[in-house]
């Protein structure tokens, strides 16, 4: 579940998203890369990463 998202970056044909949110029960990040070609998601590329948790 994605809850923030933190930058959208678009260049040419190519969008990046940055993200967070819950996978698993646990706090991760996301890296969304899409390529898009007459206006439509052709392809789509992702990670995530599980975030460190803040020190108080």
């Amino acid at each position: 579940m994605y809850t923030k998202n933190h930058m959208i970056l678009g260049e040419g044909n190519f969008v990046l998203t940055v993200s967070e949110g819950q996978f698993l029960g646990k706090q991760v990040s996301f890296y969304d890369l899409f390529r898009i070609e007459s206006g439509k998601v052709v392809e789509h590329w992702d990670t995530i990463e599980e975030m460190p948790a803040k020190e108080l």
